[in-house]
């Protein structure tokens, strides 16, 4: 067995699970911001049920959050001692960071907003609303700097073997915190209001909860479209910028093996290392260039400029990077339409759309983690691009049967937390939101 793979997978595993539920929290606290706003604004009841009810799923997302996000911390200690030699200079300050500032902000405002909605003014429960969105989104910032330095390393120097900060701001603001942060945050975005939009569909189609559904789905609808159009712009954003600080990477995600101008971008095909080539390769000509440089002779490097032993595995890279871009164009389709259909009064009576949209609930979930996929595969044979590569960064003293039984026992654990998770948010659910005294309004 080899425990280099074995690590790799154990991370993957509890990375993959605990990253189902960031995003989709840091999505329903902004909604939760926009409902409580409302609440303030008309003095509606039905936006203080509304509010109570997401915030009642929200924190259910918060806490299995909360449990699967510890493990990994431990894994840097455990797994991958090396690696947390190399980078403990700069590494550790975002996520201590992340932890003092950020996780108690959000955890702290939480209390008051799950607990304190009879005992604060409703300016002050939406205040503790507005600080748990502002939370989990400066959580965000600081773990996206963390990884951010591993793709593009900036503000160190090398001394006896290990990297160490020269410029803080260098470090924080290297070249890919921002494209990313802004993509994750537009991800996070579509996650929540596609989650809202199909639990908001699932009371449509049964016909209960009318006017709590009509106003939710509403609200969500007009963000996933803002966020899924804003997509378009922070994914070409982060694009551009691998393009220029990660071209190996880039040209794995590309499928382009030829440096040169005049590029073509391949939409369709399967890679082949060996051959060099993509099979059966769809392609729009001179497009990558005109991506990358607006100019359709903009040279783009190919994957051949670079020694073998450097390219990122091009199967998982460029699949999961293609996966990702189709299901950012669903998002897009399927908003549009609901949102002509909204225009014209007839979404709440168009059952397919509303079909379609419970169906597409978990969808930017998928597309996160192929996000996160190509985004991790693709910066591989490197843990720190360019300085560390990943075979040299395990502890070398944890033998493989150790992580695989571990593998095994967070499997298990996993298990069990996503079927409590389902189990209760089923609960829920079915339960529904409590009815106001007083409803206002048709959705």
């Amino acid at each position: 067995m080899d425990p280099v793979l074995l690590a790799r997978i154990q991370f993957a595993l509890t990375i993959g699970f605990h990253y189902i539920f960031p995003p989709l929290t840091i999505g329903l606290a902004w909604l939760i911001v926009i409902i409580q706003a409302l609440h303030l604004g008309t003095g509606e009841a039905i936006y203080r049920t509304m509010a109570r009810f997401w915030i009642r799923v929200f924190a259910l997302g918060f806490a299995v959050g909360v449990a699967t996000g510890i493990v990994m911390e431990f894994q840097f200690g455990t797994n991958w001692a090396a690696y947390s030699r190399f980078v403990g200079d700069i590494f550790g300050a975002p996520l201590a960071a992340e932890g003092l500032f950020a996780f108690f902000l959000e955890s702290t405002f939480l209390g008051l907003l799950v607990f304190g909605e009879k005992k604060l003014s409703p300016r002050m429960h939406f205040a503790s609303g507005l600080m748990v969105a502002l939370g989990s989104t400066l959580s965000a910032f600081f773990i996206i700097v963390a990884n951010s330095w591993q793709q593009t390393p900036a503000g160190y120097r090398i001394v006896d073997g290990r990297a160490e900060l020269t410029d803080i701001w260098a470090a924080v603001f290297n070249p890919s915190t921002l494209p990313r942060y802004a993509h994750v945050v537009s991800g996070a975005l579509i996650t929540g209001a596609f989650f809202m939009m199909g639990l908001s569909a699932f009371y449509l189609l049964r016909r209960t909860h009318e006017d709590f559904a009509g106003r939710s789905l509403r609200i969500a609808l007009v963000v996933a479209l803002a966020a899924s159009l804003g997509q378009l712009g922070t994914g070409h954003w982060h694009a551009v910028q691998v393009a220029h600080t990660q071209p190996a990477k880039f040209a794995a995600l590309d499928g382009h093996f030829e440096t040169g101008a005049y590029a073509p971008m391949v939409v369709a095909g399967i890679p082949d290392a060996d051959e060099e080539r993509v099979r059966g390769k769809v392609a729009i000509p001179y497009m990558l260039s005109i991506l990358v440089g607006m100019d359709p002779a903009t040279e783009i490097r190919g994957l051949k400029d670079f020694p073998k032993d450097t390219w990122p595995p091009l199967v998982i890279t460029f699949v999961s990077f293609r996966l990702m871009e189709n299901l950012g164009f669903f998002f897009i389709g399927l908003t549009v339409l609901g949102a002509g259909l909204m225009l014209l009064k007839r979404l709440t009576g168009a059952r397919p759309v509303l079909w379609a949209m419970l169906f597409a609930m978990p969808l930017p979930i998928l597309a996160n983690e192929l996000g996160w996929i190509a985004a991790e595969v693709g910066r591989q044979p490197w843990i720190v691009y360019g300085e560390l590569r990943t075979a040299d960064a395990i502890s070398v003293t944890v033998p493989a049967s150790q992580i695989l039984a571990s593998i095994l026992l967070f499997s298990l654990l996993y298990t069990f937390l996503g079927a409590v998770f389902v189990i209760l948010l089923r609960m829920k659910v079915l339960k529904g939101p409590e009815e106001p005294a007083h409803e206002g309004g048709e959705p």
